[in-house]
């Protein structure tokens, strides 16, 4: 099975769509899936696909934001030679692609109007004409679709055809994004490690760091399972000691100290004032709940020195800079703690 098919989770919201999905396979009938970026709605147009009677046929796939207004007609119906300028020969669509099988069409919400009035009339009388044709050409396709706008909110503002969201809309699947699916992000980290561990050719997967979990879980993950999945196979691709948890966690790749600064005009620069440094991340503290000021203080010390020292690769040097401490501070800080000292100065 293909490396990127796989459903992996256990929350209750993210198998009730699964179990939802599985339902409507078998149903002919169109079915709209809503989700975030990377909540896995292609995955879930393949299981439609693939649990269905039309298993066997193809499955067509259509990125509609991903080609100009003035190509996107020709790529779902087709085109006669001659219909336009670069037409030097007839082509099919992806309509007559799919025929007896499915046609997956991504972002639809990004069709034009008139592309969503012969889409309207191909899922009504299921036939199609290519552009530069008069003649109607039947087809038998399943049509899923997949978007993360609101479509019903589009529709009341005139940007989306009513007549076309009611019959795409037999049967909505809203996939929940990653943050709301309890236990996930730590089943998910687990895999997506094992896996890009194998790939390396570690000889046994070490785990995360306490404090590289706490990370994971804090995390809002706006790019949902493809980020968690781009996160957790760089941790594992830079980490050099798999005999060591996995410790340092990095979320945003293009975060450097040496990354460009924005161009501004010198009026700007001039007006504006200096941006305050950022503190280190540290885990919240329930303060209702604190009974011994030193421990929660120490617990909370702790913390902040774990992951520095993770953010920084347990170069001592960097990490006590940016905690604006001395080397020997930073060192004394470490010891009082019980620290591992894994240097990379």
């Amino acid at each position: 099975m293909d490396r990127t098919s796989h459903f992996v989770g256990q929350s209750t919201a993210f198998l009730d769509s699964v179990e939802r999905a599985s339902r409507a396979a078998s149903l002919n009938r169109p079915v709209l899936v809503i989700g975030e970026r990377g909540t896995g709605k292609e995955l879930i147009a393949e299981r439609l696909h693939q649990l269905s009677r039309r298993w066997s046929e193809p499955l067509i796939t259509l990125n509609c934001a991903a080609l100009p207004e003035t190509l996107i007609e020709a790529e779902l119906f087709g085109h006669e030679q001659g219909a336009f300028t670069g037409a030097t020969r007839a082509r099919a669509g992806r309509f007559e692609e799919a025929d007896k099988g499915t046609l997956f069409l991504d972002e639809l919400a990004t069709l034009s109007m008139g592309a969503q009035e012969r889409l309207l009339r191909a899922v009504e009388y299921g036939e199609v004409t290519r552009i530069g044709s008069s003649r109607a050409i039947k087809v038998d396709v399943r049509i899923v679709a997949a978007t993360n706008e609101d479509l019903p909110r589009l529709a009341d503002e005139g940007r989306f055809r009513s007549d076309l969201l009611d019959r795409l809309s037999f049967e909505v699947i809203t996939l929940p994004p990653l943050r709301v699916r309890e236990g996930d992000i730590m089943v998910l980290s687990d895999y997506f490690g094992r896996r890009m561990a194998a790939e390396l050719g570690w000889d046994h997967w070490p785990g995360f760091s306490e404090a590289a979990l706490r990370s994971l879980e804090e995390y809002q993950w706006p790019g949902n399972v493809r980020e968690l999945r781009n996160v957790i196979e760089r941790a594992i691709y830079r980490w050099q000691d798999f005999n060591q948890p996995v410790a340092h966690i990095v979320f945003d790749p293009f975060d450097s100290p040496w990354k460009p600064a924005p161009m501004a005009h010198a009026q700007d620069r001039s007006e504006a004032a200096p941006a305050a440094p950022r503190p280190p991340a540290a885990p919240g503290v329930e303060l209702d709940a604190v009974s011994d000021l030193k421990a929660a203080v120490d617990t909370h010390e702790k913390a902040i020195l774990e992951a520095a020292l993770a953010r920084h690769r347990y170069n001592q040097r960097q990490t006590a800079r940016a905690l604006g401490l001395s080397y020997d501070q930073l060192r004394h800080a470490m010891k009082k703690h019980g620290l591992s000292d894994r240097s990379a100065d």
